[in-house]
């Protein structure tokens, strides 16, 4: 008999190294160290506390972008923000998450719950990389990355390259 999905859900969380790179996606202010926790660490945000460093990306470049949209909340188009190619090797350690192998309210507007579960990865260094869905676009999928696990030294990134919004995105026609 095969297992209800929540069962095979939970399964679906896993610790894995795969058999091929994979690339994730940043974009960031260029005026700032793209490649860098001190942002994240300076003033927390969904999966990690104040304190706790991780660097955030995306599945792919639209994921990064609509979630730097989610944040930004400038009301006019940026000028300065640059997106970097990040490059996982296959021996990197990942844990996967899906909606259902997440704590209830891990999606809440108050965060108690998503940052504890991330606090916790960070801490135990379990995998340099979380992968998580997206709160903004659930089909997406969010990378976060422990530089203080060992396995961090195997993730490479390309140059910074400058992001060309779109003006209609920020109302501006």
């Amino acid at each position: 008999m095969a297992s209800p999905p929540k069962a095979r859900a939970k399964a679906a969380s896993t610790k894995q190294a795969r058999s091929q790179a994979w690339l994730v996606w940043r974009i960031a202010d260029g005026r700032f160290d793209v490649f860098s926790p001190v942002g994240a660490s300076l003033v927390g945000s969904r999966w990690n506390s104040p304190g706790l460093g991780v660097i955030y990306a995306s599945r792919s470049y639209a994921g990064a972008m609509l979630e730097c949209l989610a944040h930004a909340g400038i009301g006019r188009v940026p000028r300065s923000h640059v997106a970097i190619e990040i490059a996982i090797a296959a021996a990197v350690s990942v844990e996967r998450h899906h909606e259902s192998s997440l704590p209830a309210g891990w999606d809440h507007a108050d965060l108690r719950v998503a940052r504890a579960f991330g606090d916790a990865w960070i801490r135990e260094r379990r995998t340099a990389v979380l992968v998580v869905p997206s709160v903004v676009a659930r089909r997406e999928g969010n990378a976060l990355l422990n530089p203080q696990h060992p396995d961090f030294r195997k993730i490479s990134t390309g140059s910074p390259e400058p992001v060309v919004w779109d003006a209609r995105l920020f109302g501006r026609h």
